[in-house]
């Protein structure tokens, strides 16, 4: 059996305040340096809902745009997309949408088991039936919204006197998320904020994914969460479990799940997982999602007021993608053909790259040109680049390129044109886990389908070098390819072929009819 790619969403939720107040680069200046200037002018800088929806990266994340459309831009060298506003600002997508912050303050409300977020009563009456029309949101989860709310005098003392972590809108103060224990810094407010974001964009990116596929919710029997958090007490810190605390609010009833964790490479690794479980008979149907991160908000805005640009990390990012069993139709993810970075590889660029693309590749008879697209940290470039990263995904590209040389597979002269031939631009927000490889999955799916491409590389890497535990590099890539129509289902008739006995016995009971009436 194989494991198919049934489709994806895609989301985006724009949380001005929560990078003024939630991401690290400005929580530590807040901490080094009160009065710093950064912290004035940084303001100044974020974008309204409207722009949000008008920048050409993030129509594409949500797939009203595509990757060609965004390679086919002539960018600003400096300001790169900032400036262009897409001719499409549709705040819904084929993928998903982009939430605004007042509807996702009170998606993080109904997610909220434990009554620890508060919300201004006047607040909750002026955005609730707004928040129940969002076509992604369920009657169930709309109920889930406590009748009574909190007033507003109650949640300033709960800031001031409580240790709560305030929650605001267009810097005022609507709600809290109160401590969930008096001492233990794992359920501290700040640490339940993060949480209770990352939780609530994976709910709205599970339901982006049901919608996109058409699935039933009942159809999913297991879930893997791949964000950079983690949820736990005391007693295990990181415990979990983020996928099946999202399954229930976005009201998956028939899924168990876990939690998957590998930084960066999280996504690949999740999926590859989820692959294997669907390719063994174990569960039909499995889920991979990721909510975003608070911490990573803003995480380059520094750079951007110094070079005067809008502080484009102001998005939380999420994901979901469907695997189920082959149905003779969609992609297949190709388990013989799965690359690992091992303990022994080491962190030099060609060995990394030669893990990931060449071994699995050669493994399977292939050239590193024989792959059509492939899809690594795709970050996008309008935020890596003023803050001296350069532009991430043509890194990789060059690198790649250059392996295919040093291989004999591509001619030097080819090195220039192998980016635009086998790469793709990038549009993620760089929310850590979200660019690494998984957002082209769903244009993949679409361009296989459409016999744009027969096959894709996506290529997850991460960084555990972060949790002070190991120095060791991380990554993991899989190969997403056509369905060759073969698949054998139960008394070894392909779907294909069931489909075909189907419309053959329609035709002869049809022509019965006709016979019979003459």
């Amino acid at each position: 059996m194989k494991a198919v790619i049934k489709g994806a969403g895609y989301i985006l939720v724009h949380v001005p305040d929560m990078v003024l107040r939630n991401g690290t680069t400005q929580t530590t200046e807040r901490i080094v340096n009160p009065d710093s200037e950064y912290l004035k002018e940084l303001p100044k800088h974020l974008r309204s809902f409207e722009e949000v929806c008008s920048y050409w990266p993030n129509q594409v994340y949500i797939g009203n745009k595509t990757p060609d459309d965004l390679a086919a831009l002539e960018a600003d060298k400096v300001r790169g997309w900032a400036d262009l506003k897409c001719d499409v600002t549709d705040r819904y997508g084929k993928f998903g949408q982009i939430m605004p912050q007042q509807q996702f303050l009170l998606l993080m409300q109904a997610c909220d088991v434990f009554d620890l977020l508060k919300l201004d009563a006047g607040f909750v009456d002026k955005y609730k039936a707004e928040f129940a029309e969002n076509p992604l949101i369920t009657e169930d989860i709309t109920a889930r919204i406590p009748e009574t709310q909190t007033e507003i005098a109650e949640i300033e003392r709960l800031v001031k006197e409580e240790h709560s972590e305030g929650l605001y809108m267009n810097d005022v103060l609507v709600g809290c998320i109160k401590r969930a224990h008096d001492i233990d810094v794992n359920l501290s407010a700040h640490v339940m904020h993060e949480n209770i974001v990352s939780k609530a964009s994976s709910v709205l990116s599970i339901l982006a994914a049901v919608k996109s596929t058409g699935i039933d919710k009942n159809e999913v029997e297991y879930i893997i969460d791949c964000c950079e958090e983690a949820c736990g007490d005391m007693n295990q810190r990181g415990g979990g479990n983020f996928a099946k605390a999202a399954a229930e609010i976005a009201g998956l009833d028939n899924a168990s799940g876990s939690d998957t964790r590998g930084f960066c490479a999280g996504p690949a690794h999740a999926i590859v997982e989820a692959a294997a479980l669907v390719a063994s008979g174990t569960y039909k149907t499995v889920m991979v999602t990721a909510g975003g991160c608070t911490a990573k908000l803003g995480m380059n805005a520094k750079n951007h007021v110094e070079k005067d640009l809008p502080a484009l990390e102001d998005c939380l990012g999420g994901f979901a993608v469907v695997l189920t069993a082959d149905n003779g139709i969609d992609p297949v993810i190709n388990l013989n053909m799965v690359g690992r970075h091992t303990v022994g590889t080491g962190a030099a660029p060609q060995n990394v790259i030669g893990s990931l693309v060449a071994a699995p590749l050669e493994k399977n008879g292939l050239k590193i040109t024989d792959i059509d697209k492939y899809s690594p940290e795709m970050q996008n470039p309008d935020i890596t680049k003023p803050a001296g990263a350069g532009d991430v995904p043509l890194a990789n590209y060059k690198m790649i390129a250059a392996l295919a040389v040093k291989n004999g597979e591509l001619q030097r002269a080819d090195l220039a044109t192998f980016p635009a031939k086998h790469g793709l631009v990038g549009w993620a927000p760089t929310q850590g886990h979200i660019p690494s490889g998984v957002p082209y999955i769903g244009f993949a799916k679409d361009d296989i389908l459409a016999g744009k491409i027969k096959n894709a590389m996506i290529i997850g890497k991460g960084s555990l070098f972060l949790g002070r535990m190991t120095n060791l590099f991380d990554g993991v890539s899989f190969v997403i390819e056509a369905n060759d129509g073969n698949n054998q289902a139960e008394g070894g008739v392909s779907e294909a072929e069931v489909k075909g006995l189907i419309a053959k016995a329609m035709k002869d009971f049809a022509a019965a009819l006709m016979e019979q009436a003459e």
